[in-house]
C-alpha cells in the first residue's frame, strides 16, 4: 500500500525539493541518447536501472543534507501509449515500464528516507503530443480515456501520487484531472507557459486552472510550473486564485523561448545562483510555493541553490 497516498506530506507546507531536468542531464551531462526524450527506455538493462537509481539518489542526498523532503517523479514522461509505440512498445510492455519506474523509486526511498526527509513517489505524466506545441487538441473526454491505462498502472502501484508535467492546453489537464480522480489517485497538474505568461494554446495560466478545478470539482491536490524561466511569467502571478493553488515550480535555466529551445544544439545551464533568487523572490506571489525543482538545463547545483535560497530568512 502507498506510504503517503492518503496524507500527502507535501501538503503541509513544509519545504520539499525535487529533481532537476532529468532528460538534458541524462543527454548533456551524461552523454545517453534518449530517443524521443524517452528517459523510461534506461529501465530495460541494469547499467540504466543504476544510473537512474544513482540520478535520483543524488537529489535525496541534497534533501537530507538540507533537512528537507522530496517529491520523485518516476522517469516516465514519454510514457504513454503514443511516444512508446514509436519505440516498439505495446500495451503490455508499456505498463511494465511504468511500474518498474516507480518500483526504483521506492527502492530508493527505502534506501535513503529519513526522520526529516520524507520521500514522496510521484507518477510522471506527458503531454500526448508535443510539450512546447498544442498541435493535435484532445477533447476532455478524449483526454481522459487517453491518459487513464498509465493513471490506472500507478494507481496499481505503490505510488502516492501522480503529477502531470509540461500541460499546454486546459482539456488535457481537464482530462488527466478526471482520470486520475476515477482512480482515486491524488494529482498534481503543471502547466507550461511561453514568454508572454500565457499556455502555448493561448490560454491564461488562471483561465486553465479555474477550468480544471470547475470540472474535477477542485480535485488536483496543488497546480505547478515547470519548463518556463520566471522572467516568462512572474507578471501573470498577481490573482488569488493562482496564489493560493499553485505550490510548486519547475523552472527552466534559460530564459530562452520554447522554439529557441528546441532549435538549439547546446545546454543553456543559465547561473543557478541568480535561478535561486528568482524562486525566493516569487514567495510573494506564490505564498504556498513549497514544492521546487528544476526542469530542462537545471541540475543538482540549481536545485541545491534553490533549497538554500527558499530557506533564507
Amino acid at each position: 500500500m502507498s506510504k503517503y497516498r492518503h496524507r500527502l506530506p507535501v501538503l503541509k507546507g513544509d519545504l520539499f525539493i525535487t529533481d532537476g531536468g532529468l532528460e538534458t542531464t541524462l543527454i548533456f551531462h551524461e552523454g545517453v541518447n534518449l530517443n524521443s526524450f524517452a528517459a523510461f527506455e534506461l529501465l530495460n538493462d541494469e547499467a540504466g536501472i543504476a544510473q537512474l537509481h544513482k540520478y535520483f539518489a543524488s537529489y535525496v542526498a541534497i534533501a537530507r543534507a538540507q533537512g528537507v523532503g522530496i517529491v520523485l517523479e518516476s522517469a516516465t514522461w514519454r510514457a504513454n501509449a503514443d511516444w512508446a509505440a514509436k519505440l516498439g512498445y505495446d500495451n503490455l510492455s508499456l505498463a511494465d515500464a511504468n511500474r518498474k519506474a516507480i518500483g526504483l523509486l521506492l527502492e530508493v526511498r527505502a534506501k535513503y528516507e529519513d526522520a526529516k526527509t520524507k520521500v514522496v513517489v510521484s507518477g510522471n505524466i506527458g503531454p500526448r503530443g508535443d510539450g512546447y506545441n498544442p498541435t493535435h487538441r484532445m477533447t476532455v473526454q478524449e483526454a481522459k480515456q487517453y491518459h487513464l491505462a498509465q493513471i490506472q498502472t500507478f494507481a496499481s502501484t505503490d505510488a502516492d501520487m501522480v503529477g502531470a508535467f509540461t500541460m499546454n492546453y486546459p482539456e488535457e489537464a481537464v482530462g488527466i484531472a478526471l482520470a486520475a480522480k476515477e482512480c482515486s489517485m491524488p494529482v498534481a497538474i503543471s502547466f507550461t507557459l511561453e514568454t508572454d505568461g500565457r499556455l502555448p494554446s493561448g490560454d491564461s495560466l488562471l483561465d486553465a486552472i479555474r477550468r480544471v478545478d470547475a470540472v474535477s470539482d477542485n480535485y488536483p491536490v496543488y497546480y505547478l510550473i515547470n519548463c518556463a524561466h520566471p522572467n516568462h511569467f512572474s507578471h501573470v502571478l498577481g490573482d488569488e486564485a493562482i496564489s493560493h493553488r499553485v505550490r510548486g515550480l519547475r523552472a527552466n535555466a534559460s530564459q530562452r523561448s520554447h522554439a529557441e529551445l528546441d532549435a538549439c544544439t547546446d545546454l543553456d545551464v543559465g547561473n543557478p545562483v541568480e535561478l535561486a533568487q528568482q524562486y525566493r523572490a516569487l514567495k510573494t506571489s506564490l505564498p504556498q510555493l513549497s514544492i521546487v525543482g528544476g526542469c530542462c538545463g537545471t541540475d543538482h547545483r540549481h536545485v541545491d541553490a534553490i533549497c538554500k535560497a527558499m530557506q533564507m530568512h
